[in-house]
């Protein structure tokens, strides 16, 4: 692995049951940048961030994490992972919240004022969770993400279920986090937020689609927005590769 990679995954094999999720997935993912895993459900997303942390079962294939394997113990306090919706206690305050999860990473010191101000909820963090808004709540999770200052942050639809106002804060809040130094790879099934990232993994049935920019998936595609351009993709990429009956079926989250 290069020193720009945070990311390489060499011929990555997933199984469940008799059903293959990758057969030899092999893809790059650069330092310093937020690049978004995007697709339809079902296309194999969850299950490739899974493996990219080290908590999925591989068949065959090799994950490297910044220079470490997947899951391994040198990369506990280097990789953080937030799971889809709010991975967060309810009927905690937001400093409660922050405080349990900087005492279970074992985090410095003062970081849960660093990341109450990182995430802008200084003014709530006396207030249960259970009364946050939705984006509020998300805020919450991505800061409980950010103790003990990882280098790559994975987040699995974040925004997923927000409306549009609050998927621009933290879409916001993501490229904050990214412009101080720290990787980001965040996954949606939104092709609208595909313009927010710095780079593109455009997946389909536990196939790789396309490595891009957004600049360059509306100039090779010569679509106006993301979504119409990742449907041109997609019907492209069905003439070079013909549905099968598993892909029919669908892949896998």
């Amino acid at each position: 692995m290069t020193d720009a990679a945070a990311v390489t995954v060499d011929a990555l094999t997933v199984r469940r049951g008799r059903r293959t999720v990758f057969d030899g997935l092999d893809l790059t993912i650069p330092r310093g940048e937020i690049t978004g895993l995007l697709g339809p459900s079902g296309c194999g997303k969850t299950t490739l961030l899974r493996a990219i942390v080290g908590v999925q079962k591989v068949k065959g294939g090799t994950v490297t994490v910044l220079g470490e394997s997947a899951g391994s113990r040198a990369l506990r306090d280097r990789v953080a992972y937030g799971t889809q919706g709010a991975a967060v206690y309810s009927d905690l305050t937001v400093r409660q919240n922050l405080q349990y999860f900087a005492s279970v990473l074992g985090a410095p010191h003062g970081d849960v004022d660093r990341v109450l101000d990182e995430v802008g909820l200084r003014d709530h963090e006396k207030r249960q969770v259970a009364d946050l808004s939705g984006g509020q709540a998300g805020r919450v999770s991505l800061g409980a993400a950010l103790l003990g200052g990882p280098e790559l942050v994975v987040l699995d639809e974040p925004t997923v279920g927000l409306d549009p106002v609050l998927r621009s804060e933290l879409w916001g809040m993501f490229r904050r986090i990214a412009d101080a130094g720290t990787t980001g790879i965040v996954s949606s099934h939104v092709m609208d937020e595909a313009r927010r990232c710095d780079r593109l993994l455009l997946m389909r049935d536990g196939r790789l689609i396309a490595d891009t920019t957004p600049a360059a998936l509306l100039e090779d595609t010569g679509e106006p927005d993301a979504e119409d351009a990742f449907l041109a993709l997609i019907a492209r990429d069905e003439k070079e590769h013909p549905p099968t009956r598993r892909s029919q079926r669908g892949a896998a989250s």
